[in-house]
């Protein structure tokens, strides 16, 4: 088994090749190497395995010389997919208590699937940015889970980001870690360390380099020095690595954005909004006014994504047969919006993302701007009006939006305040359609 862990961000300046610690570097998967390399994880050799070749790093083994062209593998553990072992069901009313183990884990031939084929069965993920960011990875994880059935995912991630994997099942652990951090607690950070070697990874993947360099066997150079500025496929190259082909595997199709949404979290929301008055399918979701709040969820690739109140007030004020709610991030904004928009608005305070979504899932529509009101009203195949300040930037963020009932209005200036609101009120027509035809 390879064992990584998350050094500190500090790098020693006697290290100075710049293929192995280069700042712009992202994206650490340390359970493979090239794929000539012979790593413990490595299972084929092939030129197509990899979507952009570059030197090996010298640093990970100089004895190394390849994978030996002679070396013949039978088809125990060395083709498909790793299996999923059946097991008695846990009884946790056991006096004597009872172990989790991985599905498949046998601890007396373990180690051949995993140095052979490649098996993952714990993996521990990295991710850096707030929750738009965390909820963009979300199809990267499943596209792990299907890749290596019965892994056990794991993240790390900002006390913001974390949030989302409310929304996630495919996550068994989330824990609070900022990779952006440069000078953590020491003791939180020794803490963080023997926390991840106690659970044993085969696998760690990461969206920041973090000082690793030295440590890693594969990293990618994004397009953007900022990674989100790359949009919706703001992880591509980590997951064109992910999903490429091995023995009697196909190369994975990369699925859509999807969330989960618990019963515990619809009663909430239910209750939140039935207290002000509007009642399920019988309203739209407002989202994005301007204010300083980190509870906004926009994305830090499109920081031009927030409206002044009173453009959303030109907005919402021609809207019939659904009542327009206004979603504040904090509760200072409440007297703001009484006081533009009237005191006869429909206000609700949510700052989760879990709780956003459950709203979206019990309303008619959502009109935002580039925020993760966006992202989840696709996933839960809700119609949308969203608001750009460009078209450019709405291609980035909405790449797949053919396949949605999303309608795009974006500004002609490149500045979202300028957009066309009357644009913005002919598209949120969609939204009186059906009760127009009741």
């Amino acid at each position: 088994m390879a064992t990584t862990s998350l050094p500190p961000k500090s790098i020693p300046p006697i290290f100075t090749n710049p293929t192995s610690i280069s700042s712009t570097r992202f994206g650490t998967l340390p359970f493979l190497s090239n794929p000539t390399d012979r790593q413990p994880h490595c299972p084929v050799r092939t030129s197509t395995v990899r979507a952009n070749a570059k030197k090996k790093n010298e640093w990970l083994d100089p004895f190394d010389t390849g994978e030996d062209p002679d070396m013949e593998y039978g088809s125990q553990y060395s083709e498909g997919k790793q299996s999923e072992d059946p097991r008695p069901p846990e009884n946790p009313d056991n006096p004597y208590g009872f172990l989790k183990f991985p599905p498949g884990f046998m601890p007396e031939v373990m180690s051949l699937g995993l140095k052979i084929r490649g098996d993952v069965r714990r993996c521990c993920v990295v991710i850096s940015g707030g929750v738009y960011e965390n909820l963009l990875f979300f199809p990267t994880i499943q596209l792990i889970k299907d890749r290596y059935p019965g892994v056990q995912v794991d993240v790390l991630s900002s006390a913001r980001g974390k949030q989302a994997f409310e929304l996630n099942k495919n996550v068994r652990w989330a824990d609070v870690f900022d990779p952006e951090d440069d000078f953590p607690e020491p003791a939180e950070y020794l803490d963080l360390l023997g926390l991840l070697k106690n659970r044993y990874y085969d696998m760690m993947l990461s969206t920041k380099l973090a000082g690793a360099g030295l440590l890693l066997s594969e990293t990618f150079t994004p397009d953007h020095l900022n990674l989100s500025e790359a949009g919706y496929n703001m992880y591509h190259q980590m997951t064109d690595w992910l999903a490429r082909p091995g023995r009697s595997v196909p190369r994975q199709i990369i699925p859509p954005l999807k969330v989960s949404i618990s019963r515990k979290l619809k009663d909430v929301v239910a209750d939140k909004y039935n207290k002000i008055g509007v009642e399920k399918g019988k309203y739209i979701v407002i989202h994005g006014i301007q204010s300083d709040s980190k509870a906004s969820m926009q994305s830090r690739g499109d920081t031009d994504s927030l409206l002044p109140l009173n453009i959303w007030a030109q907005i919402t004020n021609s809207i019939r047969g659904v009542k327009p709610v206004y979603v504040i991030p904090h509760e200072k904004e409440r007297e703001n919006v009484e006081e533009i928009v009237g005191d006869d608005a429909n206000i609700i305070f949510i700052t989760t993302p879990g709780q956003l979504a459950a709203f979206i899932n019990d309303s008619a529509g959502v009109i935002s701007t580039n925020t993760a009101a966006i992202q989840l009203a696709i996933a839960r195949e809700k119609p949308c009006v969203a608001l750009f300040g460009s078209e450019e930037k709405a291609k980035l963020f909405l790449p797949n939006i053919k396949d949605s009932k999303c309608i795009v209005a974006s500004s002609k200036t490149g500045k979202l305040v300028d957009i066309d609101t009357n644009a913005v009120k002919s598209a949120a027509q969609i939204f009186e359609m059906p009760l127009a035809i009741a």
